[in-house]
């Protein structure tokens, strides 16, 4: 068997005494046997059973076939011009299960995307049963900021302590956001609060009268599209979008934002020197570790590690975008892996493998300063996003050394397939699951990915930045094994082999 199963009850994830009161309540409200609900709460759910990992490799040979009749009349919609230009309808689910969904052309595809990177353990996870069990039992999703539930609170104390993880840290504080765009909304709050009151009330912020210089990873020739940190304005503005609004922002001296080069550490101390002066101050640095915006390019442990240290030196809030890449890696953090230990985590995504949408902050107290409102927003405390949350971390904290494995076999691969075809690929970038396929030319890296598409891999080329080479990105689920992983990379090697 690829992976372990993991067996567990809602008792054994959340607590016994929790899930007693919650039969107890649950029978006074509806006049159930307490009982009958008890055994529901305790009885184990099989989060990988053998059956299902037999299945998926079954239907291997069939990926790209027609399995079952197309959809008839499916609806058309009302979306705006831009999501129409590139919704693919044939594509689009009736039904998915582990690593596969069926289009509604009926065709069988393999989610070599993972749903961007949602779906971590793919469709259907027998794990997150854990979750019908809670809605069965009562259990209310929503919540409100003042009712935090003890399942949420439970889920931040699991994540400070997986963060922190190995000693030091220092993470200690939560925000509960619905998604990552608001996660790094919220951390971009807390550092503009060192620089801007949020009311008249309190004390003057350290930085006050200083202009907030935010840092990004940008693109090799130092301009901004290349990082992506959510989709407010202000994050939005980070990576040169609503260039008008963000030049007049400096104008006016409210903040401005500057790029340096990936992995070039000489452009950071650059932009450090430069604007710890005339009135500015390096506010903080805003960094990915996989750059899956920018054709996957990884950002070196040595650099970050060196950047860390720069920026301790000159007070500059270190902020770590894991939305895309937590929960990919054994631990459920990469920034531990490189050894990192920044002040603020953005997390998101995979933890709630595609069942609702949930992101974190993770933070010092340090930049707990802002009132309950400011810094976030009514939804986020869900409760049973985050059991799942906790479903996922269950099933990855017995499985992280296949999770490793199969991620290392994932890269060697791709790595042979790039080195097969040197005429099209300049070769792989990226950590593990998440990879991207350098190609030397647009017109050949579309071309695979369509090739890719009829034999049923959903895989695409990032070809939406002027500045970022054709790329086609690949992160395969969690759950992904040798027989997926051998197949995808000889699909691979045949749509490369068919475009040549």
């Amino acid at each position: 068997m690829a992976f372990l199963d993991v067996r567990r009850s809602l008792a054994d994830v959340v607590g016994p005494a929790y899930v007693a009161g919650v039969c107890r309540a649950r029978a006074v409200l509806t006049g159930e046997d307490e009982a009958t609900l008890r055994f529901l709460g305790t009885a184990p759910v099989d989060f990988w059973p053998l059956t299902l990992q037999g299945r998926l490799r079954e239907l291997l040979p069939r990926v790209g076939q027609r399995v079952c009749e197309p959809l008839a009349g499916s609806a058309p919609g009302g979306t705006t011009r831009g999501f129409a230009a590139v919704t693919r309808v044939a594509a689009a689910p009736l039904s998915g299960f582990g690593w596969y969904r069926i289009g509604e052309d009926g065709r069988l595809f393999v989610i070599s995307k993972s749903e961007h990177y949602h779906a971590s353990l793919g469709h259907s996870f027998p794990g997150y049963g854990l979750i019908d069990r809670a809605r069965a039992l009562g259990i209310p999703n929503a919540t409100h900021n003042n009712t935090r539930g003890h399942i949420t609170r439970t889920l931040e104390t699991a994540l400070l302590a997986a963060a922190n993880a190995g000693g030091g840290g220092g993470l200690d504080r939560v925000l509960n956001l619905e998604t990552g765009s608001l996660a790094l909304e919220a951390a971009l709050k807390l550092v503009l609060a060192r620089f801007y009151a949020h009311d008249g009330a309190g004390a003057a912020p350290v930085y006050a009268g200083r202009m907030p210089v935010l840092l990004v990873v940008g693109d090799d020739e130092g301009g901004l599209a290349a990082n992506y940190h959510g989709t407010t304005v202000l994050t939005q503005m980070m990576r040169g979008l609503w260039p008008g609004l963000g030049a007049g922002a400096e104008r006016a001296g409210l903040f401005r934002v500057r790029a340096v080069r990936p992995n070039r550490i000489e452009d950071l101390e650059e932009a450090l020197r430069d604007e710890d002066r005339g009135g500015r101050k390096a506010a903080a640095f805003f960094h990915e570790i996989v750059m899956m915006n920018y054709g996957a390019r990884r950002l070196t442990p040595e650099y970050l590690r060196r950047a860390y240290e720069l920026c301790c030196e000159r007070d500059v809030v270190t902020v770590v975008d894991e939305i895309q890449s937590c929960a990919w890696y054994a631990g459920g953090f990469l920034f531990r892996h490189w050894g990192l230990e920044p002040d603020m985590v953005a997390l998101g995504k995979g933890f709630p493998g595609g069942e609702y949408p949930a992101s974190r902050l993770l933070f010092r107290s340090r930049f707990d300063t802002l009132p309950q409102f400011a810094a976030l927003v009514t939804n986020g405390q869900e409760e049973l996003s985050s059991l799942a949350y906790l479903v996922t971390m269950a099933w990855s904290a017995a499985n992280g050394g296949a999770v490793a494995r199969y991620g290392n076999q994932l890269e060697r691969g791709l790595r042979q397939v790039a080195g097969a075809f040197p005429r099209f690929l300049e070769g792989v970038d990226g950590c593990g699951h998440l990879l991207g396929l350098r190609f030397r030319d647009v017109g050949c890296g579309r071309a695979f990915a369509e090739a890719m598409n009829q034999a049923g891999y959903d895989l695409s080329v990032q070809t939406y930045k002027a500045s970022c080479p054709p790329v086609a990105l690949c992160k395969l689920p969690l759950i992904a094994d040798e027989a997926l992983i051998e197949a995808f990379a000889a699909a691979c090697r045949d749509a490369l082999a068919r475009i040549g």
